[in-house]
């Protein structure tokens, strides 16, 4: 008989290795801006730079709560 969880990899703090931080830019289009991360995350195109700011900001904090 197979025993999956000797065989379940260990977690990313038990093997001691650090978290992803997120970078997070905010490219125009035209009349639209979108918020993209170094981890290939993108929001989606807004026409209201602030709400794509913002876009990035709650993407980039979601990982760190």
């Amino acid at each position: 008989m197979l025993n999956l969880e000797a065989d379940a990899p260990e977690s990313d703090a038990d093997q001691g290795i650090e978290p992803i931080h997120h970078y997070t830019t905010v490219t125009e289009w035209g009349s639209f801006a979108t918020a993209h991360c170094c981890c290939g995350w993108h929001g989606p195109a807004r026409r209201a730079r602030d709400r794509a700011r913002l876009d990035a900001s709650e993407h980039a904090d979601a990982d760190t709560t």
